[in-house]
């Protein structure tokens, strides 16, 4: 799996002000901006953006992802 597949996968699902990646294709590092997060804890957040990789943390097409998610107001006062 490429950055930019990634990336799309997260975008289609989530409606994001701001997305990066890094990562050697099995771990990346994301940071993800999203209205959606609004109201949301920390776990729900995740939650949210794993569900938009289906099953492909299961079958190992992406093997970690950690990430840092924020509103855009976090994300403004970073």
């Amino acid at each position: 799996m490429t950055a930019d597949q990634l990336k799309d996968l997260i975008a289609a699902g989530i409606a994001c002000e701001h997305i990066t990646l890094e990562g050697d294709g099995r771990h990346w590092y994301a940071t993800i901006v999203s209205a959606t997060f609004e109201g949301q804890r920390t776990l729900q957040r995740q939650r949210a953006v794993y569900a938009t990789l289906g099953n492909r943390m299961q079958t190992d097409e992406v093997h970690a992802l950690s990430m840092k998610t924020f509103t855009p107001a976090e994300w403004a006062a970073q």
